[in-house]
């Protein structure tokens, strides 16, 4: 029994591709009956071209790599190139950008200790008048008690004094 109509028994269920697939096995059978068997010399020829266009193609392949590794190099370093460019104009965007911050902070310091000197000086100002004030106070306040204490000084010695006069009085 040969292939083509076991392959049709195998598929009958579907008539048109058992069919087909039955033609096909026919004519690859009678195509390898057709063809010459070959020699062990045909096969050794057919071995060294084989290897012979294998040899080729890696030859190739291998130029091709040394190629592409050749041009990713150069765009590599066109890249690295590029990048240290945009990095240093970075930079040096960042030093003029921290300058002028610097310089702005300078300005804003300047005018906080300008506007706190003033402040502190009003404010050194109103203590001032504030301490003759309180001085002036303080001076009232010793007079006053200056006074008082006289007065009371007086009168002790006018008391004792009497109380004196009384007893030499009484003692007489």
């Amino acid at each position: 029994m040969g292939y083509a109509l076991k392959v049709y028994e195998a598929f009958k269920d579907d008539e048109i591709k058992a069919k087909v697939l039955a033609e096909f096995i026919e004519k690859v059978e009678e195509a390898i009956n057709n063809n010459q068997v070959a020699t062990q010399q045909d096969l050794h020829v057919q071995e060294l071209k084989l290897t012979k266009e294998i040899k080729e193609a890696e030859l190739r392949l291998t130029k091709e790599i040394e190629k592409v590794r050749a041009d990713l190099s150069v765009e590599i370093e066109k890249v690295r190139s590029d990048l240290s460019v945009e990095i240093e104009k970075v930079r040096s965007d960042l030093a003029v950008e921290i300058e002028k911050v610097r310089s702005d902070l300078s300005v804003e310091i300047e005018k906080v200790k300008s506007d706190l000197s003033v402040e502190i000086e009003k404010v050194r100002a109103s203590l001032s008048i504030e301490i003759e004030k309180v001085q002036a106070e303080v001076q009232r306040a010793k007079v006053s008690i200056l006074k008082w204490l006289i007065g009371l000084l007086l009168a002790q010695t006018i008391t004792i004094i009497s109380a004196m006069v009384g007893l030499f009085q009484v003692l007489k």
